[in-house]
Protein backbone atom coordinates (compact mmCIF):
# COMPACT_ATOMS: atom_id res chain seq x y z
CA UNK A 1 0.00 0.00 0.00
CA UNK A 2 1.34 3.66 -0.85
CA UNK A 3 0.30 6.73 0.83
CA UNK A 4 0.99 9.91 -0.27
CA UNK A 5 0.79 13.28 1.66
CA UNK A 6 1.15 16.88 1.59
CA UNK A 7 2.14 18.93 4.75
CA UNK A 8 -0.54 20.89 5.94
CA UNK A 9 -0.72 24.59 5.91
CA UNK A 10 -3.46 24.75 8.81
CA UNK A 11 -1.28 22.62 10.94
CA UNK A 12 1.89 25.28 10.31
CA UNK A 13 -0.70 28.40 10.70
CA UNK A 14 -2.31 26.85 14.08
CA UNK A 15 1.13 26.23 14.87
CA UNK A 16 2.28 29.54 14.35
CA UNK A 17 -1.09 31.40 15.91
CA UNK A 18 -0.65 29.22 18.92
CA UNK A 19 3.14 30.47 19.74
CA UNK A 20 2.29 33.97 19.10
CA UNK A 21 -0.41 33.63 21.57
CA UNK A 22 1.45 31.59 24.14
CA UNK A 23 4.56 34.58 23.62
CA UNK A 24 1.97 37.42 24.70
CA UNK A 25 -0.03 35.68 26.80
CA UNK A 26 2.62 33.24 28.75
CA UNK A 27 2.20 29.18 28.38
CA UNK A 28 0.23 27.66 31.20
CA UNK A 29 -2.02 30.25 32.49
CA UNK A 30 -4.94 29.36 34.68
CA UNK A 31 -7.43 29.76 32.15
CA UNK A 32 -8.15 27.32 29.73
CA UNK A 33 -5.49 26.68 26.31
CA UNK A 34 -6.10 28.44 22.96
CA UNK A 35 -7.46 25.73 20.50
CA UNK A 36 -6.48 26.74 16.92
CA UNK A 37 -8.87 27.50 14.02
CA UNK A 38 -10.06 23.89 12.38
CA UNK A 39 -9.39 21.88 16.01
CA UNK A 40 -11.98 20.42 18.25
CA UNK A 41 -11.43 18.94 21.40
CA UNK A 42 -11.57 15.67 23.35
CA UNK A 43 -12.59 16.33 26.78
CA UNK A 44 -12.55 14.12 30.52
CA UNK A 45 -13.15 15.17 33.71
CA UNK A 46 -8.95 15.63 34.08
CA UNK A 47 -8.47 17.19 30.92
CA UNK A 48 -9.34 18.53 27.77
CA UNK A 49 -6.91 18.34 25.12
CA UNK A 50 -6.85 19.64 21.18
CA UNK A 51 -7.15 17.46 18.12
CA UNK A 52 -7.03 18.69 13.70
CA UNK A 53 -10.62 18.05 13.56
CA UNK A 54 -9.70 19.81 9.69
CA UNK A 55 -7.24 17.18 9.06
CA UNK A 56 -9.83 14.19 9.34
CA UNK A 57 -9.01 13.39 13.47
CA UNK A 58 -12.65 11.70 14.20
CA UNK A 59 -13.43 11.40 18.24
CA UNK A 60 -14.29 7.61 18.27
CA UNK A 61 -16.87 6.12 20.55
CA UNK A 62 -16.47 4.59 24.06
CA UNK A 63 -17.12 0.76 22.61
CA UNK A 64 -14.19 1.78 19.82
CA UNK A 65 -11.75 3.37 22.22
CA UNK A 66 -11.00 0.26 24.57
CA UNK A 67 -11.64 0.19 28.45
CA UNK A 68 -8.14 2.10 28.99
CA UNK A 69 -8.33 5.56 27.14
CA UNK A 70 -11.26 8.04 28.84
CA UNK A 71 -11.25 9.78 25.02
CA UNK A 72 -10.01 8.98 21.44
CA UNK A 73 -9.52 10.65 18.02
CA UNK A 74 -8.23 8.68 15.15
CA UNK A 75 -7.12 10.27 11.80
CA UNK A 76 -7.85 6.67 9.46
CA UNK A 77 -6.82 6.57 5.55
CA UNK A 78 -8.21 3.48 2.98
CA UNK A 79 -8.31 2.00 6.23
CA UNK A 80 -4.66 2.76 7.73
CA UNK A 81 -4.28 4.72 11.43
CA UNK A 82 -2.20 7.64 10.05
CA UNK A 83 -2.78 9.39 13.11
CA UNK A 84 -4.21 9.36 16.49
CA UNK A 85 -4.92 11.12 19.85
CA UNK A 86 -5.72 9.56 23.18
CA UNK A 87 -6.10 10.49 26.97
CA UNK A 88 -5.64 7.98 29.66
CA UNK A 89 -6.74 8.65 32.88
CA UNK A 90 -5.70 6.87 36.72
CA UNK A 91 -3.87 4.88 34.66
CA UNK A 92 -1.34 4.10 37.96
CA UNK A 93 -1.61 3.31 41.11
CA UNK A 94 0.53 5.54 43.76
CA UNK A 95 1.41 8.34 41.33
CA UNK A 96 1.26 11.65 43.23
CA UNK A 97 3.18 13.84 40.80
CA UNK A 98 4.34 14.99 37.03
CA UNK A 99 7.65 12.95 37.18
CA UNK A 100 6.18 9.60 38.65
CA UNK A 101 2.85 9.93 36.04
CA UNK A 102 5.89 10.16 33.19
CA UNK A 103 7.92 7.25 34.66
CA UNK A 104 4.51 5.35 34.58
CA UNK A 105 3.48 6.87 31.39
CA UNK A 106 6.43 5.95 29.60
CA UNK A 107 6.77 2.50 29.87
CA UNK A 108 3.97 2.21 27.81
CA UNK A 109 5.40 3.93 25.12
CA UNK A 110 6.76 0.79 23.99
CA UNK A 111 9.89 -1.57 22.98
CA UNK A 112 11.69 -0.54 19.75
CA UNK A 113 10.63 3.23 20.16
CA UNK A 114 13.17 6.03 20.57
CA UNK A 115 12.74 8.43 23.22
CA UNK A 116 14.08 11.97 21.73
CA UNK A 117 13.55 14.16 24.58
CA UNK A 118 11.97 14.26 28.08
CA UNK A 119 11.30 17.91 29.58
CA UNK A 120 8.83 19.72 31.71
CA UNK A 121 6.00 21.75 30.49
CA UNK A 122 3.22 24.34 32.32
CA UNK A 123 -0.30 23.46 31.27
CA UNK A 124 -3.04 25.64 30.90
CA UNK A 125 -5.76 25.41 33.59
CA UNK A 126 -6.07 24.46 37.25
CA UNK A 127 -3.10 26.00 38.90
CA UNK A 128 -2.36 23.14 41.27
CA UNK A 129 -2.02 20.83 38.83
CA UNK A 130 0.09 22.67 35.80
CA UNK A 131 3.32 21.13 36.35
CA UNK A 132 3.46 18.43 33.60
CA UNK A 133 6.18 15.85 32.15
CA UNK A 134 6.56 15.82 27.91
CA UNK A 135 8.45 12.96 26.31
CA UNK A 136 8.68 13.38 22.81
CA UNK A 137 10.00 9.96 20.84
CA UNK A 138 10.14 7.90 17.34
CA UNK A 139 9.17 4.30 16.16
CA UNK A 140 8.71 2.36 13.29
CA UNK A 141 5.66 0.80 12.07
CA UNK A 142 4.82 -2.89 12.17
CA UNK A 143 2.28 -2.55 10.03
CA UNK A 144 -0.51 -4.93 12.55
CA UNK A 145 -3.66 -3.69 13.29
CA UNK A 146 -4.25 -1.38 10.71
CA UNK A 147 -1.47 0.85 11.13
CA UNK A 148 0.97 1.98 8.29
CA UNK A 149 3.21 0.15 6.04
CA UNK A 150 6.28 -2.05 8.03
CA UNK A 151 8.88 0.01 8.28
CA UNK A 152 6.87 3.62 8.11
CA UNK A 153 8.67 5.92 10.41
CA UNK A 154 5.90 7.52 13.13
CA UNK A 155 6.52 10.05 15.26
CA UNK A 156 4.68 11.08 19.09
CA UNK A 157 4.60 13.08 22.13
CA UNK A 158 3.11 11.87 25.90
CA UNK A 159 2.28 14.67 28.13
CA UNK A 160 2.01 13.84 31.79
CA UNK A 161 0.52 14.84 35.31
CA UNK A 162 -1.76 14.81 37.94
CA UNK A 163 -5.47 16.54 37.76
CA UNK A 164 -6.03 19.19 40.47
CA UNK A 165 -7.69 15.80 42.35
CA UNK A 166 -4.90 13.97 41.93
CA UNK A 167 -5.97 11.53 39.07
CA UNK A 168 -2.52 10.83 36.94
CA UNK A 169 -3.19 11.36 33.00
CA UNK A 170 -1.40 10.48 29.82
CA UNK A 171 -1.98 12.39 26.78
CA UNK A 172 -0.65 10.84 23.59
CA UNK A 173 -0.64 12.17 20.18
CA UNK A 174 1.08 9.50 17.60
CA UNK A 175 1.62 9.93 13.77
CA UNK A 176 2.84 9.23 10.52
CA UNK A 177 6.72 11.36 10.88
CA UNK A 178 6.40 12.68 7.09
CA UNK A 179 2.76 14.23 8.04
CA UNK A 180 3.55 15.66 11.33
CA UNK A 181 6.86 18.70 11.53
CA UNK A 182 8.07 19.12 14.98
CA UNK A 183 6.13 22.23 15.34
CA UNK A 184 2.74 19.98 15.14
CA UNK A 185 3.91 18.33 18.58
CA UNK A 186 4.27 22.18 20.28
CA UNK A 187 0.75 23.02 18.78
CA UNK A 188 -0.55 20.04 21.01
CA UNK A 189 0.93 20.31 23.80
CA UNK A 190 -0.06 23.88 24.07
CA UNK A 191 -3.90 22.82 23.47
CA UNK A 192 -3.75 21.16 26.68
CA UNK A 193 -6.04 22.17 29.90
CA UNK A 194 -5.57 20.45 33.12
CA UNK A 195 -8.66 20.51 35.50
Amino acid sequence: MTLTSTRSRTLGAATTATLTLTLLGGCGGGNAATIPDGWATLDTKSVSVGYPEDEGYDPQPAAERGRANAAVALKEEKGVRTGMVSVQLDFATGVSDAGEAAAAAGAGIGLGATRKETRDVRLAGAESARDARRIDYEFTSTGEESTPPKGTRMTGVVVTGVDSRGTPFAIRLNAMKSWLPPAGLDTFTHSITVK
